[in-house]
């Protein structure tokens, strides 16, 4: 097995320095700092740690927390490998791989997104419902999910080789134009897009059709769970009361962040409220928002051996979760 190294993982993309050198953010004014790295630009998607940041509930945890976004050249893993974060939010399929096949020591302790909202968006004059409905079609998937998606056909019995795959570049221009028959995206996000220009979308998760694998999963170091698994506790704690208080009114909050967390983003409000109305019933759990089921945890698992992913239980730690 590789043992994985700071040179090495930094070193697989000249992204990763890029991340560290982000400028940090710091906010309430608590006795134990946290570093937290989000995996992509302020959007709806983490609503709930700006709410807990407005509520001050890190503060009342004690907490003084550092939140860095994320970015297209921001390799959340790669930040607390070098020390520049505390935690991160990853998919679990680039931090299982790196565990499995560089060592890396990375811990998982819990999850945003019960389900992962990637899925098939297609036009509604056009619609592509089930995976049965992309033979003959062509779909557009980024390199990255090529392997997701061949496993999402298999397990539904679909010939990948009957199915057209594309190159996918986050632009859904090709399927407005009728270029292609579906794109593979977030369904949180991307169908308000396509929509503002007055064309109609229907669409469906990878995850219903057996690629069963969360989104947004808590990473820390083994080395950060030992020495301040007090500090992620307290952070668990607090961003489950923002995203508690969040979900009570989706609509409201995205307005209040318009000239701050969101400023500059070229995204509007209308965005994040959809975004965050649409990416509720995928956070949302009955045992708390994080949590993570031995059912849901051996579904990640299975959803990744069949791509080649080998994972094990030992990989996740939910004792901190019984905590809070």
């Amino acid at each position: 097995m590789l043992r994985l190294n700071r040179r090495r993982f930094l070193g697989s993309s000249a992204a990763g320095l890029v991340a560290s050198a982000l400028p940090m953010r710091s906010f309430a004014a608590g006795s134990s700092p946290l570093r937290m790295q989000a995996s992509w630009i302020n959007d709806g998607e983490f609503m709930g740690y700006f709410v807990a940041i407005d509520k001050g509930y890190y503060k009342a945890e004690g907490l003084d927390l550092t939140y860095l976004p994320g970015g297209p050249d921001v390799i959340p893993e790669s930040t607390i490998i070098a020390g520049h974060a505390d935690l991160t939010l990853t998919t679990p399929d680039t931090t299982i791989k790196a565990i499995a096949e560089q060592g890396a020591p990375f811990k998982i302790i819990g999850t945003e997104y019960q389900k992962n909202p990637l899925g098939v968006i297609s036009l509604a004059s056009k619609p592509i419902r089930t995976p049965a409905d992309l033979v003959g079609k062509t779909l557009a998937v980024p390199p990255v999910n090529v392997i997701s998606v061949d496993a999402m056909l298999k397990l539904n019995h679909v010939d990948p080789s009957k199915v057209k795959i594309v190159p996918y570049a986050y632009d859904p221009t090709p399927l407005i134009k009728g270029e292609v028959d579906a794109t593979l995206d977030f369904v949180t996000d991307v169908p308000y897009t396509i929509e503002q220009q007055g064309v109609k979308v229907v669409s469906f998760l990878l995850y219903d059709y057996g690629f069963t694998i969360y989104n947004d999963t808590v990473v820390v170091t083994e080395d950060v769970l030992k020495s301040k698994r007090k500090e992620l506790v307290a952070w668990l704690r607090a961003s489950r009361k923002g995203w508690n208080d969040n979900f009570a009114d989706p609509k409201a909050w995205p307005p209040k962040f318009k000239d701050t967390w969101f400023k500059g983003s070229g995204r509007t409000v209308g965005n994040e409220v959809f975004l965050n109305e649409a990416q509720k019933p995928l956070i949302e759990t009955p045992k708390g928002i994080f949590s993570m089921t031995e059912e849901g945890i051996d579904a990640n698992l299975k959803a990744l051996a069949d791509v080649g992913i080998k994972g094990t239980r030992k990989m996740f730690d939910t004792t901190l979760l019984e905590e809070i």
